[in-house]
């Protein structure tokens, strides 16, 4: 019965870590399609600065063009924003940035190195 239970727990656990990841996973593509929106409308307006971005702008630009820029939630299910006005673009959670993999550029919650 104890072994039955060690094994059910590593499972759940598992389990877990896979559900994690794969929203990690969503997160950066997401971010990565808003990355390549920036990049082309930036070549569409050169003059332009990606400070002064807004989602309306990119909308457009966004691969597939799906209408409304993506949208995700945290591993808490909290609703987070992202933020066209970094270069390449962030996940904000209450104005702070929002990644909860242990690397800036893992394109787990971030666009990573592309």
């Amino acid at each position: 019965m104890g072994l039955m239970l060690a094994l059910a727990s590593i499972i759940t656990y598992s389990i877990s870590s896979m559900s994690d990841w794969k929203k990690g996973r969503s997160a950066a593509e997401k971010l990565k399609s808003v990355y390549v929106a920036q990049k082309s409308y930036l070549a569409d307006h050169p003059t332009s600065s990606f400070s002064t971005l807004t989602a309306t702008q990119l909308v457009p630009y966004l691969p597939g063009r799906p209408g409304a820029m993506p949208t995700q939630k945290s591993l808490t299910d909290q609703s987070l924003t992202i933020d066209v006005t970094e270069m390449p673009p962030i996940f904000t959670l209450s104005s702070s940035a929002y990644d909860p993999s242990d690397s800036d550029s893992d394109s787990l919650w971030d666009v990573g190195n592309m």
